[in-house]
């Protein structure tokens, strides 16, 4: 066996208690990337450009986003991962401290935010979703970054170097190539793309194909939930399943917006 490049060192998820109230590294990456997405978010208003033109209203598209993202999240992971459903337990969606979030589930939430958000300012869904899906991939890379503290959503067994040594196996760190391939690197190439005019529907189009690709393939070495297994052929996961429609829609949206001839930039 090939030595791997990390052992896993087993971090406590909980930071700190106070009494029955438990810090945990997770929600705490899930606060880093709404701040940073807030403070970017501001920065953003101020392009010439950009659809949102105040750092007020910036600061209230946050809010919504973050709304978008808890409730959505907590909803999907319950209906496309979790075994454990509301019927059993009504009150399962508010157990935020819990873990269990699922992006699919956030992105609709958060879709519907940004409709209810644009309707405040009379914007298009696209408009505002422009504007915000370079901050997005932040949070998803932080929030990777917490699967990983976690200890959880780990990939399958290798033999390469780079492989985390982890209860006695090495395992491809699926939690971290996510964090850079759907996180990161992710967020480099929209907020470069970004930076100047670009047509309508096209930085939503981009974000939407790029993470559904990432995610797509970063599934071939991601172990599936073990309540769920693979739906088809030994290989096809729920994450490519929920994936699919995304890459679709995305090349859709790039090729509308390049081949409508509309001028308007988006943000």
């Amino acid at each position: 066996m090939i030595q791997p490049m990390i052992v896993y060192p087993d971090i406590d998820p909980i930071i700190f208690s106070i009494g029955v109230v438990k810090i945990r590294w997770y929600g705490l990456m899930y606060v880093i990337g709404f701040l940073f997405a807030w403070w970017l978010a501001r920065k953003r208003s101020q392009l010439p450009h950009s659809s949102i033109k105040d750092p007020q209203q910036a600061d209230d598209l946050i809010f919504y986003g973050m709304l978008g993202v808890i409730l959505g999240g907590r909803v999907g992971h319950a209906l496309f991962y979790s075994s454990t459903s509301f019927a059993d337990d009504p009150l399962y969606l508010f157990k935020i401290w819990e873990g269990g979030m699922s992006f699919h589930g956030g992105l609709i939430g958060v879709l519907v935010a940004m409709w209810l958000f644009g309707r405040k300012l009379n914007l298009t869904l696209w408009q505002v979703t422009d504007f915000i899906a370079p901050m997005v991939p932040l949070g998803l890379g932080f929030g990777r970054i917490g699967n990983f503290i976690n200890g959880e959503l780990w990939g399958k067994p290798t033999d390469f170097a780079w492989g985390v040594l982890y209860n006695g196996q090495v395992l491809h760190a699926s939690q971290l190539y996510e964090a850079v391939l759907e996180g990161f690197g992710l967020f480099a190439i929209l907020w470069w793309y970004s930076s100047k005019p670009r047509p309508y529907m096209a930085v939503s189009g981009l974000f939407l194909f790029l993470y559904g690709v990432g995610r797509f393939l970063i599934e071939f070495v991601r172990v599936p939930d073990a309540h769920i297994g693979y739906l088809a052929a030994d290989w096809v996961t729920m994450g490519q399943v929920l994936s699919a429609p995304m890459i679709l829609a995305g090349a859709t949206l790039l090729i509308l917006a390049y081949t409508r001839n509309n001028k308007e930039a988006a943000a």
